[in-house]
């Protein structure tokens, strides 16, 4: 991994201007996108491959599994190889991955490059952190805000666009426009994004290890991680049963749920207020409100379960507390280590997607044996134990600043403290 390594190059500043802010957004949305457009074709991959509905289940897992191992393999290299090139040259093996899987003669092939789909697809990871970078500390966590906010909607509108493209003209045809929307992004990244050689330069081994240290080290990113864990678990559980929910109680078709899906992009406002609200130093409460509200939701779907607006309306205000929650807490751990906020990162998401995974499976279990009922009761257990964990860290916090004897400024760190 020597000849990855960029030695820092004195390059000028430059700041998140609306224009890079915007693309950074859309490069976010479209990227993460990928992991998703196969969820609502797995009927018309089964047929298309002549395999059951189990084994063409398999594709969603394989893509998130390959999204995890880019997280903990690729993700990193943003603190030891230079941000835009590593950022534009993933997104051409994206691209590349995505033709072949449009192209898949057979279906083992086609689960083959599904894995390579979902490990290259981390460039959304890779240009938050940047973000984080580029943006002066007094507007950090508005431009994270922003260019989260691309990431949401492209996660909320994937399965619709995936669902109205294959009506139209095949299941394939999303992966060859999602290829050359990769293409195009690769140039217009390489045109805008500014050239930022890292630090770091002892290694790709090395720099693997040092995330174990970094969990050690900082208790205020241990505890952001598993709150957002808890609140992405929430909304895994939501998004993973309404379907059910939805086809058994309300009679649902496809078009429908497609539709019911949109109404999730609201929470998309989330982020740009979420990333005024940490700029202004008030991350703290904040976080434990969004906490509470996300459990509070599932508490109105499960008793407006019969009422597809309140439903609806659940969605939203659960959607909108777990971006806001996110952009809070990225804001804050991004603050602890300057140099080190693309590993920082790949705990943080690693740890988020994990809890994600899990509930997701979970929750596909608790709606088999109980029903709507059991998946609400899912939804509003986890965030009250990220509410645990944000109450014993603001705890912590509290007497550890006693201990001090005296008052000083508050610092970025202090902010997160909290959990």
């Amino acid at each position: 991994m020597r000849q990855l390594v960029s030695a820092p190059t004195a390059v000028a500043p430059q700041r998140m201007s609306p224009a890079l802010t915007l693309v950074m957004a859309v490069a976010c949305g479209l990227t993460v996108a990928n992991l998703y457009y196969a969820q609502p074709l797995l009927e018309l991959v089964a047929r298309s491959f002549g395999v059951g509905q189990g084994p063409a289940a398999t594709v969603v897992t394989l893509t998130q599994a390959g999204y995890a191992l880019g997280l903990l393999f690729v993700l990193p290299l943003g603190d030891l190889v230079e941000n835009r090139r590593l950022a534009t040259r993933t997104l051409l093996v994206t691209a590349t991955a995505l033709l072949l899987a449009a192209a898949s003669p057979v279906f083992g092939m086609f689960l083959a490059v599904s894995v390579l789909v979902g490990t290259t697809s981390v460039v959304a990871q890779i240009l938050v952190p940047l973000a984080a970078h580029l943006a002066p500390p007094e507007r950090r966590g508005k431009a994270v805000g922003q260019v989260m906010s691309g990431l949401l909607t492209g996660i909320l509108l994937a399965r619709t666009a995936a669902s109205l493209i294959a009506g139209l003209l095949g299941w394939r045809a999303i992966y060859v426009i999602s290829a050359a929307l990769m293409l195009g992004l690769a140039a217009v990244l390489h045109r805008m994004l500014p050239q930022r050689a890292p630090d770091h330069t002892a290694g790709y081994r090395a720099l693997l290890a040092s995330l174990g240290e970094l969990v050690r080290r900082e208790p205020a990113l241990r505890r952001r991680a598993l709150c957002q864990a808890s609140m992405f678990g929430a909304f895994t559980t939501f998004w993973t049963a309404i379907a059910y929910e939805l086809i058994d109680e309300h009679h649902f078709g496809q078009a429908r749920i497609a539709l019911f899906a949109l109404v999730g992009a609201g929470g998309a406002a989330a982020a740009p207020i979420a990333g005024r609200i940490a700029d202004r130093g008030h991350g703290r409460a904040a976080s434990g409100a969004a906490l509470l509200l996300a459990s509070s939701m599932f508490l109105l779907a499960a008793l407006g379960h019969r009422s597809v607006p309140l439903l609806a309306l659940a969605a939203v205000l659960l959607d909108f507390a777990v971006q806001c929650h996110q952009v809070l807490s990225q804001h804050g751990i991004y603050a602890l280590r300057g140099d080190a906020r693309a590993r920082i990162n790949t705990v943080f998401m690693t740890t988020v997607f994990a809890g994600g995974a899990l509930s997701s499976a979970v929750a596909g279990a608790l709606h088999t044996a109980y029903g709507w009922t059991g998946v609400c009761a899912l939804g509003t257990v986890l965030p009250l134990a990220g509410l645990l964990v944000w109450a014993l860290g603001r705890r912590t916090t509290t007497r550890t600043r006693a201990r001090a004897g005296s008052v000083r400024p508050a610092r970025a760190e202090d902010t997160v403290d909290a959990g």
